[in-house]
């Protein structure tokens, strides 16, 4: 069996630390449980490679160059950011914070990556819904087929279907009554 690399930080927060050629050298258990990848798949490997974090609008955040990487080497502070990570078999929200540690050879980058969601204690994050997407929502809330509710809003019935995919994928859910429930969970329908 192979030996288990070394976990160099311990958190209750999925967290890892790579060097200055963006190669992850420690993996905590927690973050193999956020992400769904072992510390043996992610430590030698660079960062990007593992996380494929994507912002909101789906643009590449980590990557070769990474500016927050660049920045943190170069002793600036570098804010918390929502990202999308590369989890199991999709994507997932966290937020990322990034901590830059001397330790002699040069910087070490920590990444301390927080899940979003009712599960984060003391946040609460939004959806990003758009109004008319809560608004297809709120009505099969209400329990209305998608078929009456394109004829309500006056939408084509594939359009309205496109509104829910789009729907339960920002809430990351996998059919419309869980969708609904975690809507009303966050409190964004009543």
């Amino acid at each position: 069996m192979a030996e288990r690399p070394a976990e160099t930080f311990r958190s209750g927060d999925a967290l890892f630390a790579f060097d200055a050629d963006l190669t992850i050298v420690s993996w905590n258990r927690t973050a193999e449980a956020l992400t769904g990848v072992s510390a043996e798949a992610a430590v030698g490997q660079h960062c990007w490679e593992v996380l494929g974090a994507h912002d909101e609008c789906g643009n590449l955040i980590c990557h070769t160059g990474c500016a927050t990487a660049r920045l943190a080497r170069e002793g600036w502070p570098v804010s918390c950011q929502d990202v999308l990570i590369t989890a199991g078999q999709g994507k997932r929200r966290v937020g990322l914070s990034t901590v830059a540690i001397d330790h002699g050879d040069g910087p070490l980058i920590v990444h301390v990556m927080v899940p979003h969601g009712e599960n984060r204690p003391g946040h609460s994050v939004p959806a990003p819904l758009t109004p008319r997407q809560l608004q297809v929502l709120r009505l099969l809330a209400d329990g209305i087929p998608a078929k009456v509710i394109a004829t309500r809003l006056g939408l084509a019935e594939d359009t309205v279907r496109n509104h829910i995919r789009a729907i339960l994928a920002a809430l990351e859910t996998h059919s419309q009554l869980e969708a609904i429930a975690k809507a009303r969970r966050r409190q964004l329908i009543e």
